[in-house]
């Protein structure tokens, strides 16, 4: 509690002092709330002349801050693969100008694909909606165990609402399909069309964020991201008092949540498990 508190503390601070884009607001502190949708960066003005630190989420956000700067401290968050994706060495050592926290563990692809399999076990054939400009680890760790689950996979890109459209309709043309949506700033924007496309064809999916499953998907298990934009605000604290990026390894999530739509589940025809029930963090009826 004393923690959560310093955070708030900081993360309200630090939006007092924002000196961020014409036109942003600061309605979307480390607290973790959604102002902005796909990025959002912030700059402490008691900092602007001497030293400063940004503060960005979604991946191409951090690329594009790197870009511009090799120096300027960046403490991220959501960034599914930062290895895969150039934006650290290594997560024990990032050892550029930027570290942060991931929404998920590597081997974290392979746990959906059994959650899939648990809540709808006649799948054999899953699309696996991802953006395909993100590092390969999730869909890695998913090909890797989907020939003990006897599932066939197929690779759906997330960049637009056409590919996406057309890709699932295609991909449902066969009976026994299900669906594993990873997380990706594609997938948020998107969100709508790809639970209204699962409902429509009667696919079971899991996806990686609640909001997928409070906009209408099935079931969701992932980190809790409020948690992780909190703990992001001690490492902006930690670099302000002059640690380095290079010296604080990126961080695995200490909090997940499981989420399920009972809802959803009566339009597919499943009858969730008793087991998956007791685990459940949420049930939306």
């Amino acid at each position: 509690m004393r923690k959560a508190r310093a955070a708030s503390r900081l993360s309200n601070k630090l939006c007092n002092n924002w000196a961020g884009p014409t036109g942003a607001t600061c309605g979307s502190t480390i607290a973790g709330l959604w102002a902005i949708p796909v990025a959002f960066t912030y700059m402490p003005r008691s900092f602007w002349r001497s030293r400063r630190t940004w503060f960005a989420s979604a991946t191409p956000s951090v690329q594009a801050l790197q870009q511009a700067t090799r120096t300027v401290p960046i403490v991220f968050a959501q960034v599914g693969d930062p290895v895969g994706v150039g934006v650290v060495a290594s997560l024990a050592r990032p050892g550029g100008n930027a570290t942060g926290f991931t929404p998920m563990e590597y081997g974290f692809g392979a746990k959906w694909l059994e959650l899939l399999k648990e809540i709808a076990p006649r799948v054999t054939r899953v699309a696996v909606l991802r953006d395909l400009t993100i590092g390969p680890a999730l869909l890695s760790s998913i090909q890797t165990v989907a020939p003990s689950f006897n599932v066939e996979l197929s690779v759906v890109g997330v960049r637009d609402a056409s590919e996406i459209e057309r890709s699932v309709t295609a991909f449902a043309l066969s009976s026994n399909g299900g669906m594993i949506v990873t997380a990706s700033t594609s997938a948020l924007v998107h969100r709508n069309l790809i639970t209204m496309l699962a409902a429509r064809h009667g696919l079971p999916a899991v996806y990686a964020f609640r909001y997928m499953v409070t906009a209408g998907g099935l079931i969701s298990y992932g980190a809790d991201t409020i948690d992780q934009f909190r703990r992001a605000a001690g490492y902006v604290d930690r670099i302000l008092k002059g640690e380095k990026p290079a010296d604080l390894p990126v961080q695995a999530p200490v909090k997940y949540e499981l989420v399920i739509n009972l809802k959803t589940a009566k339009a597919l025809g499943l009858d969730v498990p008793a087991t998956v029930l007791a685990r459940a963090d949420e049930v939306i009826e």
